[in-house]
């Protein structure tokens, strides 16, 4: 796989496992998923532009309510099968030294969890992206993305062949040249699966996604059209969840959770009988 200029390199990754936690493992009996995708701002509440500025410290130094905000996002994340966290932090002085996405998988009792670090500052900051999961992924790749350095794409698989369930989560540039650069690369990397989930902040709308980026011609659906940004006064719509039509939509739901400054997407999804734990026994318990 090509490396577009960075100089991190793809990695093969098997997921970080909570042996306490894998009693809740497996593909629920109705054979539907529930997904969500939030991007938590480090665990700082933003309900103010001004806010930017008053609490932009946070983003460097610890404070006492992020502890009570990584709880309530814990607290949300238990209704849910699978994940996407964007700018989590990996463990640093301001997390207190907590790796967020650890944090937040034992929290909602996820049995599997993986942590995508894009820009290491050391102390300073960790910033990752992060995959919560109640199934056993076949597989996780870790994808540096083109353009500015610090962005990053996990593509989960679980299963294998045409069958397979493709799930790639991402945290894509503000830029829209760039942008167009990394959905190039996410294109690549999804071309040949047949059931395919892309989730995460997306920084543009669904109709520029759909419409005028290279995702086009994959007749991807957009079922939320509904503003995340900002979580305070919603007025555009950053946060996707995006399904190839193999996959029947049950439910889509922007959640008024403002803990941090994006809402959370919710989706839930029902999948063909070609992915049932009977057909994918990975999906079964470990």
């Amino acid at each position: 796989m090509r490396r577009w200029g960075t100089e991190r390199i793809v990695g093969l990754h098997h997921p970080k496992v909570n042996e306490h936690h894998l009693e809740s493992t497996g593909l629920p009996v109705d054979n539907r998923l529930r997904l969500l995708s939030f991007n938590i701002q480090v665990g700082i509440s933003t309900e103010r532009y001004r806010h930017y500025l008053t609490r932009g410290w946070q983003h460097l130094l610890p404070h006492t309510g992020r502890a009570d905000n990584l709880q309530k996002i814990g607290n949300l994340l238990g209704d849910f099968d699978l994940v996407a966290l964007q700018e989590a932090d990996g463990g640093s002085l301001r997390s207190g030294y907590v790796n967020q996405v650890e944090h937040l998988a034992q929290l909602g009792a996820f049995p599997y969890w993986y942590q995508q670090l894009n820009r290491n500052l050391g102390h300073l900051g960790q910033h990752s992206n992060g995959v919560l999961s109640r199934l056993r992924p076949w597989a996780i790749e870790d994808h540096p993305l083109p353009g500015p350095k610090g962005r990053g794409a996990i593509l989960v698989r679980f299963g294998e062949g045409p069958e397979a369930l493709v799930v790639v989560m991402m945290h894509l540039a503000l830029g829209a040249r760039a942008r167009s650069m990394q959905l190039a690369y996410i294109r690549e990397l999804i071309g040949g699966y047949k059931h395919q989930v892309l989730m995460g902040d997306m920084n543009t709308h669904a109709s520029d996604l759909l419409q005028n980026s290279p995702l086009r011609d994959l007749g991807l659906l957009a079922p939320q059209l509904e503003a995340t940004f900002p979580s305070w006064r919603p007025q555009r719509c950053l946060d996707h969840i995006l399904l190839s039509p193999t996959l029947t939509l049950e439910k889509v739901e922007v959640l008024a959770h403002p803990i941090s400054d994006h809402l959370p997407v919710a989706v839930e999804i029902r999948l063909p009988g070609s992915l049932t734990a009977d057909a994918l026994p990975a999906l079964s318990p470990a």
